[in-house]
């Protein structure tokens, strides 16, 4: 990659508000959260050198070029979709990097890839961590919330990426130290069942309010819930920015798609025998989405692409 191409994707930042880089890091993945996460983590001073098989967002041409770039002992951040992707690296950088490195999954992974991770890397001397990353395509503005899973020195060593990457303010408000590797995913996971859950009661609201005819001003409604009320959140102001947009959600589907989370949660629900009716109502919603024309899984599809931008089919 040549200098002009890397300096395009530095950030936009006046003199004053530069600051010297102190930590160097690799990050693996510049999709919708890594290509904003390397931006913020820029403007947070920690200098980035980022990997993608895209040539327009990528900083270098290989995995092997990362890891040259970035002094020794490395961290590297994998921001790649769950399974056989992030599978596929974690064993390349088992490969490639030395012992005493550290890599981080920061993506949608299950806990117990995790673990699998983990020992595969600590027979090589590697260190893991995972990180549950929430804050979607409005992370780069807001800073994003964490759930680190990991052994405690090396959740310090990260800390300086942690704090680049999450709002300002108290740390405590917007990072935590779950627990041993796999815990940071573990949490993220639950954070997502819970995510279903109030999409699913916002959506259901907004489909019996629209379903009455005395009811006149719909978005105006959810709009006047914004301040004062016991509901307000801001998955509520994206459902009121989503009615501006689009006051019928007459251009979206109702098919809504489920990205693993949901189904993990219920899956360690039952086999931790712990009752999660309205987590499991909100997966079973989804799909019968794929079945009925239903106005409720419309503005739960138009939720998921407000926060995370997330696709949606075109209406029928």
């Amino acid at each position: 990659m040549t200098s002009a191409a890397t300096q395009l994707h530095r950030p936009t930042t006046t003199p004053a508000q530069k600051r010297v880089p102190t930590v160097h890091i690799g990050l693996i993945g510049l999709g919708k959260m890594g290509f904003n996460m390397r931006e913020r983590l820029r403007k947070g001073g920690v200098e980035v050198t980022g990997f993608d098989r895209n040539p327009d967002v990528t900083d270098v041409s290989s995995v092997d070029e990362l890891i040259a770039a970035v002094p020794s002992p490395r961290l590297i951040w994998v921001m790649v979709p769950s399974g056989d992707i992030t599978d596929a690296v974690i064993s390349e950088l088992g490969n490639k990097l030395q012992p005493g490195d550290l890599v981080i999954d920061g993506g949608n992974s299950r806990f117990t890839e995790d673990q699998k991770h983990g020992a595969a890397l600590a027979d090589k001397g590697i260190r893991f961590a995972d990180c549950g990353v929430s804050g979607g395509v409005w992370g780069l503005q807001n800073g994003y919330g964490l759930m680190a899973g990991g052994e405690a020195a090396d959740i310090e060593r990260a800390l300086p990426v942690f704090d680049a990457l999450r709002p300002e303010g108290e740390r405590a408000d917007s990072f935590v130290h779950v627990g041993g590797v796999g815990a940071g995913h573990y949490a993220k996971m639950v954070h997502n069942g819970i995510e279903y859950g109030l999409m699913q009661a916002y959506a259901e609201g907004y489909e019996l309010l629209a379903a009455k005819e005395i009811v006149t001003d719909l978005p105006g409604t959810f709009r006047a819930w914004q301040k004062g009320t016991v509901v307000r959140s801001w998955l509520l102001d994206l459902m009121v920015k989503a009615l501006d947009e689009d006051p019928g959600l007459a251009s979206i589907d109702d098919y809504v798609e489920d990205s693993g989370e949901g189904r993990w949660t219920v899956e360690e629900a039952i086999a931790n025998a712990v009752p999660a009716p309205a987590i499991t109502a909100a997966l079973f919603a989804r799909f019968s989405s794929r079945e009925d024309n239903s106005p409720a899984m419309k503005m739960v599809s138009a939720l998921r692409h407000q926060f995370g931008g997330h696709a949606t089919r075109p209406a029928k």
